[in-house]
């Protein structure tokens, strides 16, 4: 398995579409892409599209398949499981996917305010223990960072089988007063024709095998509104 990841991580390299930086060049400091995605790295003005944790890359090669109208990145910490995403875009040479290799808690060193349009949050860790709600992607710590580069009322997509998340992050909607677009408990009965929705990952296979239903919630996020815990709203 080790000199599988070194051989992944080399093959990598050679990709024009990712992006590995050293943690001194985005720890408490921009990256020389911040603000400049669409003029100096996409070369349009197409809206920019984030997965956040994106794991094997499945919805970033999805969504970029699917939409060459949009801007791609997929971000996660861990490169040799990014390797199949970015091995199957430059096979499928899809100009607008892009694979940034960093931790989503340095997202605001690459992005400028007002320069990501959606973000998406695919099957993230649940950290469902209450001293680790600094951790899920979709509590008011990560949701205030998302505020910072996300235009404003830019759209947050959460797709996850664990329905604990999914009524945390409800409640946390509710208690915020931000606009849900879309909710589903049980996604492929609710939601069965949406094809934004169609893309798999290698996880939500194994889920769906096991009976287990997949929910799903987008909602839109201001810019100027602090976001609290539910439980700072009771």
């Amino acid at each position: 398995m080790g000199k599988n990841k070194h051989a992944r991580w080399a093959e990598m390299k050679g990709f024009d579409h990712v992006i590995e930086p050293p943690f001194e060049e985005v720890f408490r400091r921009d990256h020389g892409l911040k603000g400049r995605w669409h003029d100096e790295w996409f070369g349009n003005n197409n809206p920019i599209v984030l997965e956040l944790g994106c794991g094997k890359g499945e919805y970033t090669v999805g969504l970029a398949s699917r939409y060459p109208g949009k801007n791609i990145i997929g971000i996660d910490i861990k490169g040799a499981r990014m390797w199949r995403g970015a091995k199957e875009s430059h096979n499928m040479q899809l100009p607008n996917a892009t694979f940034l290799r960093t931790r989503i808690e340095f997202t605001g060193s690459f992005f400028a305010p007002g320069e990501v349009n959606e973000i998406w949050l695919t099957f993230p860790d649940p950290q469902m223990k209450r001293q680790r709600e600094k951790k899920r992607l979709s509590g008011p710590y990560f949701l205030n960072l998302y505020r910072q580069y996300l235009n404003d009322n830019g759209i947050v997509h959460l797709k996850t089988d664990c329905r604990e998340l999914y009524d945390y992050t409800l409640s946390l909607l509710k208690v915020n007063g931000l606009e849900i677009i879309s909710s589903a408990t049980d996604l492929y009965r609710d939601m069965p024709d949406d094809p934004l929705l169609s893309i798999r990952t290698h996880y939500e296979e194994i889920f769906l095998s096991r009976g287990i239903p997949i929910t799903y919630l987008s909602f839109r996020l201001p810019n100027g509104k602090e976001i609290i815990s539910p439980g700072d709203g009771q």
